[in-house]
Parts: structure tokens; C-alpha cells; sequence
């Protein structure tokens, strides 16, 4: 059983606020890179709703603007990087070597460049049950839903150490691996937005999420449900 005090609240009232700010620049990168802003929350009755966490993608349009090899470049360098995998530099879209593996289901790209949950959230599978949801959300048009998995929280010292930086970032790699990601280069995971294995999987993580709910209930003594996976 899961000790209550390592899971704060019930999952179910977990929920996700995804957004996308339209600056009217009028630049090309602007048609080219989309960058969705996601808000994990969780819902407190009579108060104000608790952020939790937050997440970070990029619909990346091959097909307008300006190259999207050059748009991914002046967003950061995890992004540069993605496209020197994945992307021909001269065309700015995919590599032939990338679409052998890919589905016609559209041309775009979705980037997952972030996903994090506070600290007293980890480690239940929800950061991998709330990601697979925008996803699914925002997947429609793309050919390939990429990430390069790492580490964003460097406050331990422990991960400054490269045998246990290894064993952390292989372990988030397998977990993203379970709903359909595949290893495809220089720490690039692809998925294909026909896998069908990313729809089996999210109802197996609603599932989970909805079991964490119950035990949570059953040791707290509540019969409130929050709100449904989001």
C-alpha cells in the first residue's frame, strides 16, 4: 500500500490547463514554432486550485514559415539538436531515414520538450499519464511526436554523478519507451502518432491513475471523488 504521506492529495483532482500565446508578430518563425504552455493542477475545494507541475511542447509546422531546422535552432538548443536529428538541414523537413519509420498522418512535428511534477507527486506514473493526455490532445496534424529524455531537476547531488545520471535518465527513457516512444538516435525518442500503443497505454495509465484515486480514498477515509483523469 502507498504510504499517504507520499501522495498529498487525491489523484483524481488532478487536472491540466494547456494554452498557446499568439503574439501577432507577424514574424515567420511565428507560423513555423508553436510553443503550448501546459499547468498541472490540482483541484482544492473552497480554495484557490494548487499548480503542481508543468509541461512544455512544440508543434513545429514543416510546412510554412521559415525552415524549421532554423525556427528550432533560435528556440534553444535542445531543440537544435532534436532537428539535427531528425530533420534534413537543407529541406527542413524529415530525414527519408525518419520517414521510412513514420506514417502519413500528417506533417507536422510535436516536440514534448518538458515535463515536471513537484517533488511530493513523483514516482506513481502520473507525469507519464498527464504528458500521454496532451499528446493525445495535440498530436492531430503531426506525423511524429518526439523528446529527448534528461534531467531538469539538478538540486540532488547524487545526480551530478554520472553512473547514477545514467541510471535516472534511462529509467525516465523506459518509462517513455512503455507508451510508445522508440530509441531512434543520439538520445532522440520518436513515436508515431498511429501507434497503437499510445492508446493502449493511456487507458492502461487511466486506470492507474483512477486506482491510485481509490487507495488514496481508502487510506484517508474519503469518499469525495475529484475531478476525472485529465
Amino acid at each position: 500500500m502507498i504510504e499517504p504521506s507520499l501522495r498529498p492529495a487525491d489523484p483524481s483532482g488532478l487536472y491540466l490547463r494547456i494554452s498557446y500565446t499568439d503574439v501577432l508578430s507577424g514574424l515567420p518563425d511565428a507560423d513555423t514554432l508553436e510553443r503550448w504552455e501546459v499547468a498541472v493542477l490540482h483541484a482544492r475545494p473552497g480554495s484557490d486550485d494548487a499548480v503542481v507541475g508543468a509541461m512544455v511542447f512544440y508543434r513545429v509546422h514543416l510546412d510554412r514559415g521559415v525552415s524549421a531546422v532554423l525556427a528550432m535552432e533560435d528556440e534553444s538548443e535542445d531543440l537544435a539538436e532534436i532537428a539535427t536529428a531528425i530533420l534534413d538541414a537543407g529541406t527542413g523537413y524529415f530525414t527519408d531515414e525518419v520517414s521510412a519509420t513514420l506514417d502519413y498522418v500528417g506533417s507536422a512535428l510535436l516536440v514534448m520538450d518538458g515535463v515536471t511534477l513537484d517533488q511530493q507527486w513523483r514516482g506513481y506514473g502520473l507525469g507519464a499519464a498527464l504528458a500521454v493526455e496532451v499528446i493525445h490532445r495535440l498530436m492531430p496534424g503531426c506525423r511524429a511526436v518526439v523528446c529527448s529524455p534528461g534531467i531538469s531537476d539538478l538540486r540532488a547531488q547524487r545526480l551530478r554523478e554520472r553512473a547514477e545520471w545514467d541510471r535516472v535518465t534511462g529509467k525516465i527513457t523506459r518509462g517513455w519507451e512503455r507508451v510508445g516512444f522508440r530509441p531512434y538516435r543520439d538520445g532522440v525518442l520518436l513515436l508515431s502518432p498511429a501507434s497503437l500503443v499510445l492508446e493502449e497505454q493511456r487507458e492502461v495509465l487511466r486506470t492507474r491513475v483512477m486506482e491510485l484515486a481509490l487507495a488514496w480514498r481508502a487510506e484517508n477515509g474519503s469518499g469525495a471523488a475529484g475531478r476525472e483523469p485529465a
